[in-house]
């Protein structure tokens, strides 16, 4: 009995697809180093900054409210201009091993330090059009980061350069209803891109297609073995036709582990983007002369991303790809094309302010949706790769802020503020696309008018992150990468506001 190979290769095509899948998919998801958890930033204004976000849209006199609270843009009397940027930096240092499927070390070192200094640009402009309306345009990036390892580290099958950036468009309206209350709501277009790279094990998939092979052989030689049961063929003749299976199938598993050897590594970039649209309401409320309160709510935004990655592959898998006993069985790892829905959080937040002649006083507590990142599912182009499922099951966080000014001359406002941030994720889900912990945040802040339309403002802030640990990332071909992460950030944010 003659055994074709062709068949042979086909238990191998589900891990090889693994690996073209979670390339694309890993693009299409990217979700890593900001202020805020996860992957969301609050860097819209150092004015906020200073007080670590206290008071965020009740301090008054910040016209970042147009894209934090519309409600408060009731307080911006006349037409303000202001423009913030900050640089984040951010460290995360990775130590631990990896090993690969068969348990084997995985060469190469811990990744140097992945983090990067990326700067966080936003503008707002403010109007009030009558005794109760106001107007406001914002652009600012809600969630963006950057992480990137030495290309060869242990970790590369998983993740080597990850960029993520949201570009948010943000239209506002306030209405004044009377001293004590104001209520305001905003459009929010949203622009997100992605880009990703990560070295592809190809050793990781030819063991899966020895493994194929493997398989495929057993079931023929049962086959033969049955037949011979059934008395279809003599035993002389199955015991021949068992060995030439067997002999077959060993030549062909050492072929492909001659063409994968361990270091047969390949690379994969993909990017993707889209737009998608999203909307706010607020609501300003001043019980007392001396007490603000505002409440805000942002929607979650779900991005249909459209992915293309292009591929490195090696020789020996470009040999195995000619053979035609393999060809239609494994992927070529060429240009391809899909699609997954992101969806960036809801985010629900409450802020109050108290103000003296010499200080204001201040709290910001927000809850952030981040159970929407549950799962990633992806759909291709081509209608041979089946739809990938990717598990994340984050968890909704919270931030907490107290913060305060003291206004030491006319002219000159002293800020300073702590905070804590939860962490979406725990060591059981961490990857090193993501390695961020529980977070805690001290800063500090200073503001200028220098005259009267005119005020600078600057801040800076160090955040300290909780021990990071991953208790094993596991790869598309079955690479398990196990440790922890040293994490720190600092900010520094500038900002000027004029007043026509």
């Amino acid at each position: 009995m003659h055994k074709s190979f062709r068949p042979l290769s086909s238990a191998s095509r589900p891990l090889a697809l693994a690996a073209l899948s979670v390339a694309v998919a890993g693009a299409l998801v990217a979700p890593g180093m900001a202020h805020a958890s996860a992957f969301q930033l609050k860097e819209n204004s150092a004015q906020g900054l200073g007080r670590a976000y206290a008071g965020s849209t009740t301090a008054g006199g910040d016209v970042s409210v147009v894209e934090n609270n519309p409600a408060a843009m009731s307080d911006l009397d006349g037409t303000f201009v202001q423009a913030d940027i900050t640089a984040v930096n951010f460290s995360a240092k990775f130590s631990g091993s990896a090993h690969d499927v068969m348990g084997n070390p995985i060469s190469g070192g811990n990744g140097g330090d992945a983090g990067t200094t990326l700067p966080v640009p936003a503008l707002a402009i403010a109007t009030k059009v009558s005794d109760r309306v106001n107007l406001g345009i914002a652009f600012d990036v809600p969630f963006g980061f950057q992480t990137e390892y030495d290309r060869n580290w242990m970790g590369r099958y998983d993740a080597v350069k990850t960029l993520l950036r949201s570009y948010d468009t943000t239209l506002s309206a306030s209405f004044k209803i009377n001293d004590q209350w104001s209520i305001g709501a905003s459009a929010i277009a949203e622009r997100t891109n992605a880009d990703l790279t990560n070295a592809i094990n190809f050793n990781g998939v030819g063991l899966g297609i020895q493994q194929g092979i493997g398989a495929q052989t057993a079931a023929a030689i049962a086959q033969i073995q049955a037949a011979a049961a059934a008395g279809q063929i003599s035993a002389t003749q199955a015991a021949a036709m068992a060995q030439a299976a067997a002999a077959q199938g060993q030549a062909a598993a050492a072929g492909v582990a001659a063409l994968t050897p361990p270091g047969s590594d390949g690379y994969a970039e993909v990017k993707g983007n889209n737009w998608a649209w999203g909307w706010q309401i607020g609501t300003y409320w001043k019980p007392t002369a001396n007490d603000r309160v505002a409440l805000n709510y942002r929607s979650r935004i779900s991005h249909d991303i459209d992915g293309t990655a292009n591929f490195t592959t090696t020789p020996g898998y470009d040999l195995l790809l000619a053979n035609p006993a393999l060809s239609g069985s494994i992927p070529p790892f060429q240009h391809t094309t899909g699609k997954a829905r992101l969806t960036n959080p809801a985010v629900a937040s409450f802020s109050y302010w108290h103000q003296e002649q010499q200080f204001g006083i201040g709290m910001d507590v927000a809850w952030t949706q981040w159970s929407v990142m549950r799962q990633l599912t992806l759909n291709y182009a081509n209608p041979a790769q089946p739809t990938t499922v990717l598990p994340f099951n984050w968890r909704n966080t919270w931030y907490a802020s107290v913060g305060g000014e003291y206004y030491a001359t006319d002219k000159l406002t002293l800020r300073a503020g702590v905070a804590i941030d939860q962490a979406p994720m725990s060591a059981d889900n961490r990857d090193p696309r993501v390695p961020d912990g529980a977070r805690h945040m001290a800063t500090f802040g200073i503001g200028y008018k220098a005259t009267e339309n005119f005020q600078i403002n600057a801040a800076y802030a160090h955040i300290f992150v909780s021990h990071a640990g991953m208790n094993g990332a596991t790869s598309a071909t079955g690479d398990v990468l196990t440790g922890s992460f040293d994490d720190y950030g600092n900010l520094l944010s500038l900002s000027a506001q004029y007043k026509f």
